[in-house]
């Protein structure tokens, strides 16, 4: 059948695929699917049997992902065993980890490593895929290394998203949805054609929701008493043009736009800096300490005296042309996209109710990624073999602007927890309670350090006293520029066994340029201190000496950061790519065994960083580089796919062993988020399967399962970009790493059957249980969240034909409290010591006096949803 033929007599008209069934909430409709057969995928680029395909791949079909609830890539994973996603200080920052493995995504400097393609478009961020995805054909999420196809090279894996397409039978739909926590959503879409040669679809959506948490308010000027509120509305046309019967055109052009209050935490511990927080506030500042500073009790409650306000904004066109070349049999495809996507902020940087820090949503504080891309592939097919040959190119722009103000705040609790630390530190001198004396070059006054900072006392004698208000406006533009040639064939040595071959080179070049600039005149008060360093080193000591004068020269109020310009550029070019080989048994049995070389690339670290040097033995210089390198993968995967029982059942296993060079590892170190290349970490595990297409009409169970066995490996200060940076990363040589839990289980269930008088009913579950893992970067214990489970249900009646139905639903069905992120109060305690223990880390259990705080999981929800289609 020509190809716009085989477009127009399809009802999807989808340029890829058919009906795809994942077997992780393989939720579908039985007149559609009824054996593993029906499950095509595209993961080599071409149309295959699940079956055939010698890659672990969870495909998810529409169905499956409405009954599940998934509207973006954080839903998507109750559907897919080892994949975690999670969001932090915006929803632009979030980040997919499958096995173990995932780029943080606060610094807009760094790749990701599981990529997010769209309708062929790799999209460079995952923040991207947190949102309205519209009319979902199905996902395909593809684990371990990608180093061929799929645009930019990843480390760790592919979400593969395709959406529906236009249709040359006209058809429509409506969509009402209402919820708890005030949740309503409206979304319809048209589709039909517009002559003989063009098709279109229109989609369009929005959905609002009050917020998840409670604020209590502080000392202000916040107004706003809930957080994490959902608003937005998204648009999405698209055009199907038919020029002639060897041509294809698929045109889309999509705008997003969300205005919310995101992203305040809550307090999982409260360390001892937590009265100094409740003195300077009104009313509590933060919540009241568990005995013995353990683990408080799970609440929603959280405190921020600033506001929040996150408005995010992703626009994009592409067009993607296939043309059949019948003298070759082969099919050119052009892959062209144009991508806009920007997010602007505020903050409440101490996520406490005093008025110590925060960012404004000025447009000071955010970043844009902006990038153009152009795919072209050439695949083709004989008896014997199956090739495919392309050239990929992006140029891309990323901006990002900081800006930071101290509070009123700001100076009495540095004072505060300088004169704590004093008193522990000079108890010798005999001081009034709360009283620790300031130092000149002519020794101890009698002055107060709170008077001194906070109420325009001297300074170390004569200097200035940290003020109110903004102290830098930082900007840094990246300029990508990657260009690839690759190539992915397949050749039938016999009609049971073939081997596959993919290769790709790699070209990147990076330039970043900035300028850090310091706003006020609290970087005179660094710099005092910084000139009388010998007389305050001379009292207190070389080691508190130091901590203290690092207090006052913090990277906002840095003198060496005034009107710094940044220039940095560097290139590389790198080989990755694949080799499979697979044998199939008999008709039911195929077994495998592949290696892939994934590659991430280099970047620039977007941030203050700040480093020690010899002439300045403290870690208060800036880094005289940004720069970061590439993440290398090996992967070695064993596997077996097998169909049972008249081809109703799939049960697929595989074993893979992955080691990263170089793991790009994005920590939060109490100041600034830093990039440190880690010098090796492993993950190895096993990657399980089932589907069954039961033999009770409408009834399909499904399951699978991940255990990740992953650990960095032993490394030393040395072995780091930044040999100061290993005090805060002393916890990582040899052991598990973040979000990497040991096991990983899904499960669903799905019924749906016609009940007469025309109508159909049905349920569906779907859920996900892990066991515990670390959500901190640094490994802090009091960032570890315990095992747990999520559940999803569904119960639908509606009309045979599909006219209408009403859908009863719930997300977290049992209200299970977990975390997504933890990490450290700003300024609020540290977690790690200046000096090593005994077992060669920075950490003493006994001396741990980090707040930590939280971002936590959804909360259940609940609603209905009526759905209309004609």
């Amino acid at each position: 059948m020509r190809l716009t033929n085989f477009l127009r007599c399809t009802a999807s008209a989808a340029v890829v695929g058919t009906a795809v069934f994942g077997w992780a909430g393989v939720a579908s409709a039985q007149d559609q699917a009824s054996s593993v057969d029906d499950i095509v995928v595209t993961a080599q680029k071409r149309e295959q049997s699940l079956q055939d395909v010698p890659i672990v791949v969870t495909s998810l079909s529409q169905e499956a992902l409405e009954n599940a609830g998934v509207r973006d890539i954080k839903d998507l994973q109750i559907l897919t065993p080892g994949l975690t996603v999670t969001s932090t200080s915006s929803e632009g920052s979030t980040t997919a980890r499958i096995r173990g493995v995932g780029t943080v995504g606060d610094n807009p400097g760094l790749e990701s490593s599981v990529g997010v393609v769209i309708d062929g478009v790799y999209r460079s961020r995952n923040g991207v895929g947190f949102g309205d995805l519209g009319e979902l054909s199905r996902i395909e999420v593809l684990k371990g290394p990608q180093g061929t196809l799929f645009g930019k090279n990843t480390s760790a894996g592919v979400i593969n998203i395709l959406t529906e397409a236009p249709s040359f039978t006209p058809g429509g739909s409506l969509e009402l949805t209402g919820g708890n926590y005030g949740a309503y959503g409206i979304a319809g879409s048209l589709t039909g054609p517009i002559s003989d040669q063009v098709a279109y679809r229109v989609y369009a959506a929005t959905r609002q929701r009050d917020g998840f948490y409670d604020v209590n308010l502080g000392d202000g000027p916040r107004t706003l008493t809930e957080d994490g509120t959902q608003d937005f509305y998204t648009v999405r046309g698209q055009l199907l043009v038919l020029p002639n019967d060897s041509a294809s055109i698929r045109l889309i052009a999509d705008y997003t736009k969300r205005d919310e209050f995101c992203c305040v935490g809550v307090q999982r511990r409260t360390g001892p800096i937590g009265a100094i927080i409740d003195s300077l506030s009104t009313g509590p500042g933060n919540t009241p300490a568990a005995a013995g500073f353990g683990f408080l009790p799970f609440s929603r409650l959280a405190y921020a005296n600033r506001v929040t306000d996150q408005s995010i904004e992703d626009m994009g066109v592409s067009a993607e042309a296939n043309i059949d070349i019948d003298a070759w049999n082969a099919t050119l495809t052009s892959i062209s996209s144009w991508r806009n996507w920007t997010t602007t902020n505020g903050q409440d940087a101490d996520f406490t109710g005093a008025d110590i820090a925060y960012r404004l949503p000025d447009g000071d504080f955010g970043a844009s990624v902006r990038n153009i891309t152009q795919e072209f592939r050439l695949a083709g097919a004989t008896d014997k073999l199956d090739w495919l040959v392309g050239f990929f190119a992006t140029r891309e722009n990323v901006n990002r602007y900081d800006s930071f103000y101290e509070g009123a705040d700001y100076a009495p609790a540095l004072s505060l927890q300088l004169s704590a630390s004093l008193n522990a530190a000079i108890p010798t001198i005999p001081v009034s309670p709360g009283i620790i004396p300031c130092f000149t070059t002519a020794g101890q006054t009698a002055l107060g350090l709170q008077t001194c900072l906070g109420t325009g006392g001297a300074l170390f004698g004569t200097g200035p006293t940290f003020a109110a208000g903004q102290s830098l406006r930082d900007k840094y533009l990246q300029r990508s520029d990657s260009i690839a040639l690759f190539t992915n064939n397949t050749y039938k040595v016999t009609d049971a066994f073939e081997l596959t071959l993919g290769l790709r080179y790699t070209y990147d070049e990076k330039q970043l340029t900035g300028l850090q600039t310091n706003v006020g005149t609290n970087q005179l008060t660094c710099a005092a201190a910084l000139a009388n360093q010998g007389a305050i080193v001379g009292v207190l000591g070389a080691s508190t000496g130091g901590a203290f004068l690092a207090r006052y020269c913090l990277p906002w109020t840095n003198p060496f950061y005034a009107n710094r310009g940044i220039n940095e550029s560097v290139s590389d070019g790198t080989l990755s790519g694949t080799l499979k080989a697979a044998y199939r048994l008999n008709e039911s049995v195929l077994v495998y065994a592949s290696y892939a070389r994934g590659y991430k690339s280099f970047g620039y670290n977007q941030d203050r960083v700040q480093v020690a040097t010899t002439a300045i033995p403290l870690p208060i210089n800036p880094a005289s580089s940004l720069f970061f390198p590439s993440e290398d993968v090996d992967s070695y995967e064993l596997g077996i796919k097998t169909t049972l029982f008249d081809r109703s059942m799939l049960l697929n296993a595989t074993y893979f062993d992955q080691t990263f060079e170089n793991f790009q590892l994005n920590t939060f170190l109490g100041t600034a988020f830093v990039v440190e290349s880690i010098p090796e970490l492993t993950s190895r595990g096993v990657d399980a399967d089932f589907l069954w297409f039961t033999p009770l009409e409408g009834l399909t169970l499904g399951g699978g399962v991940t255990y990740t066995d992953a650990e960095f490996g032993k490394f030393t200060a040395s072995q780091l970009t930044n040999p100061g940076n290993f005090g805060g990363l002393s916890l990582l040589p040899g052991s598990r790493p973040s979000f990497a839990p040991e096991w990983s289980y899904v499960a669903s269930i799905n019924f749906n059957r016609s009940i007469g008088y025309g109508l159909q009913a049905g349920f569906s579950l779907s859920g996900k249980y892990m066991t515990d893992y670390n959500t901190g970067s640094d490994l802090l214990p009091y960032k570890m969240q315990d095992g747990f489970g999520t559940l999803n249900g569904r119960i639908s009646l509606g009309s045979e034909d599909e006219r209408w139905a009403l859908e009863v639903w719930a997300q977290n069905l049992t209200d299970e409290e977990y975390v997504q992120v933890a990490y450290n109060g700003f300024l609020q305690g540290s977690g790690f010591q200046s000096t090593a223990q005994a077992n060669g880390t920075f950490y003493d259990p006994a001396r741990d006096t980090q707040t930590i705080d939280a971002f936590l999981g959804a909360p259940r929800t609940y609603g209905a949803t009526l759905r209309i289609k004609y």
